[in-house]
């Protein structure tokens, strides 16, 4: 890989080594997500945000999440077995909005660059993102062990924290 790639090409130019390599392994994308919608009669995915809804964030992760490592157990078969498991590619980079501010592809599509905390810029290690608290290891709870209907009770706002 090109040192410091993301410097100079766009996301949409990235070979899929260079995009994956975006990917801080934050976990935050295995977070449960919801829209504060008064108008809706029931819970269902998404692909678009109206004006005046907002993004509730919770700690509540997918049960294939491994938490210590922040990685998906199952990760080249995750959209397969969660059919909601939002796979953010190159054609759906403009629906960011449900990334929280620190993901790195949000960042970078937002022009704000990589933070310091960033694997990339750490010799390939997720220990300074931990560190910094930006990952999800010792925030969550698994699906698997909540009542679902009750989501409402998980809202976490750390997953909005941006630290630079």
């Amino acid at each position: 890989m090109t040192e410091r790639f993301w410097e100079h090409k766009t996301l949409e130019q990235m070979t899929t080594q260079e995009w994956e390599a975006i990917c801080d392994g934050c976990a935050k994308c295995c977070l449960h997500k919801f829209i504060d919608d008064e108008g809706a009669d029931e819970l269902a995915p998404t692909d678009h945000i109206t004006e005046g809804e907002q993004i509730h964030y919770t700690n509540i992760v997918c049960a294939l999440l491994d938490t210590k490592k922040c990685s998906c157990t199952r990760y080249a078969e995750r959209s397969a077995l969660v059919p909601d498991c939002v796979t953010l590619t190159k054609d759906n980079l403009k629906d960011i909005f449900f990334m929280p501010p620190s993901c790195s592809y949000r960042r970078l599509h937002e022009g704000r660059g990589l933070p310091s905390w960033h694997p990339l810029l750490n010799k390939g290690k997720k220990s300074a993102m931990h560190k910094a608290g930006m990952s999800v290891r010792g925030k969550t709870v698994s699906e698997a062990q909540v009542d679902l209907e009750h989501f409402e009770d998980y809202i976490a706002l750390w997953p909005l924290e941006d630290i630079e």
